[in-house]
C-alpha cells in the first residue's frame, strides 16, 4: 500500500467530519459539508477502492505532514508540514534530543528546550506532537463513523467488501489505539474522542491516564481478532498493521505500565512478547541491513513507518534522519542533503567504551568518530569540531545499490524484534513470569552476537545481566530509533542527578531538572480553549 495515495474528495469527507470533535481541531483547515451523509455515499459507495485510500490517508499522516505527500497542504494549520507537523520528526526529538543521545545545534524555537530539558507548554514542536496525533485519532474515528455495518449495507457493499472493510477498521481502531499510546505516553492526561463523541463545538472532556490506559489495552485486545496474521518480511500487505504489531504494541505498554499507572505487568510484557517471537519474525543478520533502503523485505521488521522515495516526499521524517549526518558522509548514505544540525552525545559513545567494545561493535561504527576532534559538545550551535556525526540510516540497498531517488526509501521501525528481545529480558529482571532468566539472556546475547565483529567477546554472562546493563543496551541497540527518553523516565534516571549528560538542565556538565520534566505539558493553547482540561503538575 502507497501510503500517500487518497483521493481529495476523500479526504473532504473525513475531515469534514473532524469538525468540532475536540478542542485542538480548531487548529485544522477543516471545511463543514453541506449534506454530510450524500457526499459521504457519493465519495465512498460500494466498492473497495474509496475505503482502502481512505485507510492509506491514516498510514501517511504518520509519514508525511501534507496531503499532496511533501510538506505542501499541511493537515494542521499553523504548524510546519515538514518539522512540527511531522509525526515522526517530532517524536524523534521528543525522544532522542531531549534524552541522554542527541543534540541539535539550531536555535529554532523550541529545540533547546529539547536540548535542556526545559521546554515549556507553548513550544511549537510539543504543539505539533500533540496535534498530530489528535488529528490522527479523528482521522481514525471520522472512518469508522463512514464504515459501520448500516452505512455498509445501505451503499449495497458486497459480502466480499464487507469482510474486507472489517479488517480495515481494525487496523484504524489499532492506529487509533496506537496514537493514545503515545498520547499516553507523551502527556498521561489528555482529551478523550472516539467515533461515538459529538459532532459540534462541545469540549472533550480529559480522560485520565489509568483510563487512558484501559482504553489502549482494551482497543488493542479487541481488534486483533480481525486483523492479519502475522506476515514476515515482503509481502503484499507490507506495512499494514496485523496481529503482531498489536503484540508488540502491548508488549511495550505493559513494560512502561509502573511507570504510567503504577500497575506490575511484567508479566503481560513477556506473554505479548513471546507471541512476537513465536510469529516467525527474524533478527537480521547485519545489524546495519535494519536500516537500509530495501529493510522493507527485513523479516526483522514488524511495523514500520513506510517511505517510498518522490511519493512521500518531506523535509520530516527520514529525510531529516539522513540529512542530520555531515557533508562527509552524504554521498555514502546517500541523503538529500548535509544539514549537519544534529550530534551524538558522549553519553552515547561511553556507552559503548563502557564496554571496550567500540571496535569490535558493528553498531558502534555508525558513530563517526573518524576526524572528531571532541566528543563532547562543547559550542551549543556550532558542531564544527565538536560533537560525534551518526549515520544510523542509509538510503542504499543491502547489496550497495541505489533506489530510483535520494529521496529516502528507508522505513523507520516502529516495532522490530531487536527492541522484542530487550522487552522480555528487562520484563524477566523485574519479576515477570512466564520466560526463564537464561532464556532473557540468550535474546540478549543473540542481539550481541548479530552486532559484534568478534562473536566470541559478545555474549554476557549471568553476573552481568543486570537492569543498569540492560539500559546501557538498549542505548546501544535502539539509538536514534526514538524510544530513548520513555527508557529513561522507566528505569528512573531521567531527571535525578544520578544520571545526568551534557547540557542536560542548561548546564555543560548536566544536572539535575524538576521531576515534572518526566510528562510533557499539553498546549497551552489547547488549555485555553477548553475549560475541561487540567494541565499537568509544575506548567
Amino acid at each position: 500500500m502507497k501510503t500517500n495515495k487518497f483521493k481529495k474528495g476523500i479526504l473532504i469527507v473525513l475531515l469534514g467530519t473532524l469538525v468540532g470533535t475536540t478542542s485542538c481541531v480548531n487548529d485544522l483547515d477543516t471545511v463543514p459539508l453541506d449534506k454530510d451523509e450524500l457526499v459521504s455515499n457519493v465519495v465512498f459507495g460500494k466498492e473497495l477502492n474509496a475505503y482502502t485510500e481512505s485507510l492509506a490517508k491514516i498510514y501517511a499522516g504518520m509519514v508525511i505532514g501534507g496531503n499532496e505527500g511533501g510538506d505542501n497542504e499541511p493537515d494542521v494549520v499553523g504548524i510546519d508540514g515538514g518539522s512540527q507537523a511531522s509525526f515522526l520528526r517530532v517524536l524523534w526529538n521528543m525522544q532522542e534530543l531531549a534524552s541522554d543521545i542527541a543534540h541539535c545545534a539550531w536555535n529554532d524555537p523550541g529545540i533547546p528546550g529539547f536540548n535542556h530539558l526545559s521546554w515549556d507548554a507553548s513550544s511549537p514542536w510539543i504543539k505539533g506532537s500533540y496535534y498530530r496525533l489528535f488529528y490522527q485519532i479523528n482521522l481514525a474515528n471520522a472512518f469508522l463513523r463512514e464504515t459501520t455495518a448500516d452505512k455498509l449495507n445501505n451503499r449495497g457493499c458486497s459480502d466480499e467488501v464487507k469482510n474486507k472493510v472489517a479488517r480495515y477498521r481494525a487496523e484504524a481502531r489499532f492506529l487509533r489505539a496506537l496514537m493514545y499510546q503515545y498520547a499516553l505516553d507523551l502527556y498521561r492526561n489528555v482529551p478523550f474522542v472516539n467515533e461515538n463523541s459529538p459532532i459540534g463545538n462541545k469540549r472533550p472532556q480529559q480522560i485520565m491516564k489509568a483510563d487512558l490506559f484501559k482504553y489502549v489495552e482494551t482497543e488493542m485486545k479487541a481488534c486483533e481478532a480481525d486483523l492479519a496474521a502475522p506476515a514476515v518480511g515482503w509481502n503484499d500487505e507490507y506495512g499494514h498493521a496485523n496481529k503482531a504489531a498489536v503484540w508488540a504494541a502491548l508488549s511495550r505498554l505493559y513494560l512502561n505500565a509502573e511507570t504510567y499507572v503504577g500497575e506490575n505487568r511484567y508479566t503481560d510484557c513477556i506473554t505479548y512478547s513471546k507471541k512476537v517471537i513465536g510469529a516467525g519474525y527474524q533478527l537480521e543478520e547485519k545489524y546495519a541491513d535494519m536500516f537500509k533502503a530495501d529493510n522493507d523485505h527485513s523479516k526483522e521488521m514488524i511495523l514500520p513507518c513506510r517511505y517510498e522515495g518522490e511519493e512521500t516526499m518531506t523535509w520530516g521524517g527520514m529525510t531529516a534522519f539522513l540529512c542530520w549526518g555531515s557533508a562527509e558522509f552524504q554521498a555514502e548514505t546517500n541523503a538529500k542533503g548535509a544539514w549537519q544540525g544534529v550530534r551524538a552525545k558522549s553519553t552515547l559513545y561511553k556507552m559503548f567504551t563502557r564496554e571496550n567494545s567500540f571496535e569490535k561493535d558493528s553498531r558502534s561504527k555508525m558513530l563517526r568518530t573518524e576526524g572528531t576532534t571532541n566528543m563532547e559538545i562543547v559550542k551549543e550551535v556550532d558542531f564544527k569540531n565538536n560533537g560525534i556525526p551518526v549515520t544510523k540510516f542509509y538510503n542504499i540497498n543491502k547489496d550497495g545499490s541505489k533506489p530510483a531517488s535520494s529521496e529516502a526509501y528507508v522505513d523507520f521501525p516502529l516495532f522490530r524484534l531487536g527492541e522484542i528481545y530487550l522487552n522480555l529480558a528487562e520484563a524477566v529482571l523485574r519479576g515477570g513470569q512466564g520466560a526463564t532468566r537464561a532464556e532473557a539472556l540468550g535474546y540478549i546475547n543473540d542481539l550481541r552476537k548479530r552486532a559484534y565483529d568478534d562473536k566470541l567477546a559478545a555474549p554476557i554472562g549471568d553476573s552481568d545481566f543486570t537492569l543498569n546493563f540492560l539500559l546501557d543496551e538498549r542505548g546501544r541497540e535502539l539509538f536514534y530509533e526514538a524510544q530513548r527518553r520513555t527508557d529513561l523516565v522507566r528505569f528512573g534516571k531521567y531527571t535525578s542527578a544520578d544520571y545526568v549528560w551534557p547540557w542536560k538542565g542548561g548546564v555543560a556538565e548536566g544536572k539535575a531538572v524538576n521531576d515534572f520534566y518526566t510528562v510533557f505539558p499539553l498546549p497551552s493553547d489547547d488549555v485555553g480553549s477548553n475549560e475541561n482540561l487540567k494541565q499537568n503538575d509544575g506548567y
